[in-house]
């Protein structure tokens, strides 16, 4: 019957999500152990530290840029419309701490550096090049990784402070010069409505963000399989799952903070 077959083929489809989350959950666990036991070869953190931060940035600040003013754009016409322009600075400063600027670097960090560790990790496993690591005696989660576990978790919320400051400078450029909000109201409301914990709670998001995008994209990286072919799908499922994964947490993390 084609219920009976759609039901199994959901069941079955549920059962390997489970299965992947919980071998995600289980390397980040070692990823965990192995940092805490101080296995961490500071060489190849700081190597990943540039790749990851310095790479993305200037992506990061172009992208910030433009959604900023384009967010200005939208509130401040409407705003200013009802008489309610000197909050425009306010607004965008909660929206761009809280969500955007986090949003942001989540995104463009997901698609451009999750797409490079899986398909740096999945071409050594298909060249069996992880395989000549583990029968040397050196642990693969030692080095690929850890390094690239905690460069991401430092980096995210680095870049997220400068995507902050962009975001918002680039919605005072048009909310000033082109809505015509005033400049002093724009940045009294910024200062008087935002307060630190919407710093602070999105500098959390984006540090949970790359642990996230770490531990994916090396388990996408770790189980590729079948040669060129096997790449290429093992990275274009690492960046949807990561992506996926960073909305859903996204959720609930802003929730828990600013609820």
């Amino acid at each position: 019957m084609p219920y009976k077959r759609a039901a199994e083929a959901v069941g079955e489809r549920t059962i390997r999500i489970l299965e992947e989350f919980g071998k995600v959950i289980t390397l980040a666990g070692y990823t965990l152990r192995d940092i805490f036991k101080g296995k961490v070869n500071v060489k190849l953190v700081l190597e990943q530290m540039v790749k990851i931060g310095v790479g993305s940035l200037p992506l990061a600040l172009i992208t910030a840029a433009f959604v900023g003013m384009v967010f200005a754009l939208q509130i401040s016409s409407e705003f200013v419309r009802f008489g309610a322009g000197r909050f425009v600075g306010g607004v965008m400063s909660i929206a761009m701490a809280r969500e955007l600027g986090p949003a942001i670097t989540g995104i463009v960090v997901a698609a451009r550096v999750a797409a490079s560790i899986t398909a740096e990790i999945g071409t050594m496993k298909v060249t069996e090049q992880v395989d000549a690591l583990e029968a040397l005696g050196a642990s693969p989660v030692r080095y690929l990784i850890i390094p690239r576990f905690i460069a991401t978790t430092i980096m995210l919320p680095l870049l997220t402070i400068l995507t902050v400051i962009t975001g918002f400078l680039g919605g005072y450029a048009v909310a000033v010069y082109v809505s015509g909000v005033n400049p002093v109201q724009y940045m009294e409301t910024a200062q008087n409505l935002a307060k630190l914990w919407d710093v602070y709670g999105g500098l959390i998001k984006t540090a949970v963000f790359g642990m996230i995008i770490a531990v994916i994209a090396c388990y996408k990286g770790l189980t590729t399989k079948g040669g060129a072919k096997g790449v290429g799908e093992s990275t274009t499922s690492s960046v949807v799952t990561t992506l996926i994964s960073l909305f859903i947490v996204n959720y609930f993390l802003s929730i828990l903070f600013f609820k």
